[in-house]
């Protein structure tokens, strides 16, 4: 089985990519509110609910830092694209296969050096 172009690679992965970001953008655009500091006010709200309102405000702010890297990951497949690297090993330079780049666009590495 030969091995794709770079431009067939990119064809084939950065509509993907794009997809990813979107939902990325998405997703953080819809829990803007639930990274919002939590609000002190002892009328409304009991001690405890403040405390599961600050867990959640916790989870939120990692779950965003999480789609921070990914995004990062993304763009950084999409610059690999632009300069021709895409889809190639970052350690030995053989083809990554499109078998492990359907599970993950982003990987940088083949089976072999990932191991």
């Amino acid at each position: 089985m030969s091995e794709p172009s770079d431009a067939e690679l990119a064809a084939r992965y950065r509509s993907v990519i794009e997809a990813e970001l979107a939902q990325l953008d998405t997703a953080t655009d819809a829990t803007s509110d639930d990274r919002r500091p939590v609000e002190l006010d002892q009328q409304s709200v009991g001690r405890l609910s403040r405390m599961d309102a600050m867990q959640g405000r916790a989870m939120a702010t990692a779950i965003e830092a999480r789609r921070g890297q990914r995004r990062v990951a993304l763009k950084a497949a999409l610059r690999r694209m632009e300069d021709a690297e895409f889809g190639w090993c970052a350690n030995c330079g053989s083809f990554i296969g499109t078998g492990r780049l359907d599970v993950d666009p982003v990987v940088m590495t083949c089976i072999t050096c990932a191991q």
